[in-house]
């Protein structure tokens, strides 16, 4: 047996970046910001966010830079070649669910 879970709460960092990869298909890409705060620092961890299908339509709709999200998902890692022909890494998190908790300014 094995799990693939991720659970976040954090703020959007940037609007939903539309992409159609088939005609009835869409997807999603955004930044959510997570805070981590100790006794003397705060860090802010960026993730990279993928909606497909209602989802995606739905955050095209309510999501901007500032919402504050809930979403559960998968981590899944994949590789491409940038414009320099250097080999890159992404992880990126497939959203399942999610819920708009307010709305940023």
């Amino acid at each position: 047996m094995s799990v693939n879970k991720v659970i976040l709460l954090g703020n959007a960092g940037s609007d939903p970046r539309m992409y159609y990869p088939s005609k009835d298909v869409a997807m999603a890409l955004l930044s959510l910001a997570t805070n981590e705060r100790t006794a003397d620092s705060e860090r802010t961890e960026w993730h990279n966010i993928v909606m497909t299908g209602k989802n995606a339509e739905y955050a095209e709709r309510y999501i901007r830079k500032g919402t504050r999200l809930y979403l559960e998902g998968k981590l899944r890692t994949r590789s491409y070649t940038d414009k320099l022909q250097i080999q890159r890494n992404i992880t990126e998190i497939y959203v399942d669910t999610f819920e708009i908790l307010g709305r940023g300014n």
